[in-house]
């Protein structure tokens, strides 16, 4: 049994928790997840616990990187069983905050994403006065994953631009399974001088190869077969080199 979690659910506690932490001269490693963690996150987990003195990892299902029609509201969720593993890694701290957006008048957190004419992404669906601040990489975004989820790495950049403000940590881990997204907040780092180091991990896969994902939860025999022969491996390779060639 793991030493106790402090779960953290306001971003104003969070950012003390970490002050204190430094004013202590402890060093912070941030592993940010959306849940439902399998062996590929606490791997990341591992990971940061070599790199500094505290882990927190955050788990937020971020509704700015979902375009309508998307999985937000089915995205898989299991929160207790991930403190039991977490705990069980001697994690420090659990932020899990209900929600990292201003809202919109009319609209509230956790309603089903069904679009509208005007719709966006799941965050901007319904109201006015709420957010409207954004990150783009504008270059990295557009190809590869890009193209077919035009919102997805404005939110990703934008949720990760938050984290690292309320947090504050000194390293965050990645998977290199979501390698564009990497890349790209590895970009965002360098560009906007935020002092975070980024450390990208190496991908983890079940034992039919398939790369270990939340979502994997969601496949069928018949659908993981097809997904096993869309030459993963080979479209990797791909991405990789597009990115050695330009960046």
């Amino acid at each position: 049994m793991g030493k106790d979690i402090e779960v953290i659910r306001d971003k104003n506690a969070m950012r003390r928790w970490s002050r204190e932490r430094r004013k202590e001269g402890e060093t912070i490693c941030l592993v940010p997840t959306m849940g439902y963690l399998h062996r590929g996150h606490l791997a990341l987990v591992e990971e940061g616990k070599k790199r500094a003195q505290r882990v927190v990892v955050s788990i937020y299902v971020n509704p700015s990187q979902f375009a309508v029609g998307e999985d937000f509201g089915s995205y898989p969720s299991n929160f207790e069983g991930d403190l039991l593993k977490l705990r069980a890694l001697g994690v420090d701290a659990v932020f899990n905050p209900h929600d990292l957006y201003v809202r919109g008048d009319g609209k509230t957190f956790g309603e089903e994403c069904s679009g509208t004419r005007r719709t966006v992404s799941c965050l901007e669906e319904g109201g006015e006065n709420g957010h409207e601040t954004w990150i783009r990489v504008e270059r990295l975004e557009k190809p590869l994953c890009g193209v077919s989820r035009p919102v997805f790495f404005r939110g990703v950049a934008t949720v990760v631009a938050k984290l690292f403000n309320i947090v504050e940590p000194d390293v965050a881990i990645f998977g290199k399974k979501d390698y564009q997204q990497w890349r790209l907040i590895c970009r965002m780092v360098r560009d906007l001088d935020f002092a975070v180091e980024i450390v990208g991990s190496e991908i983890l896969r079940e034992p039919d190869g398939l790369a270990l994902s939340s979502r994997n939860v969601h496949l069928s025999p018949e659908e993981r077969q097809k997904v096993l022969g869309c030459g993963t491996v080979r479209n990797l390779r791909e991405i990789a080199l597009h990115y050695v060639r330009h960046g």
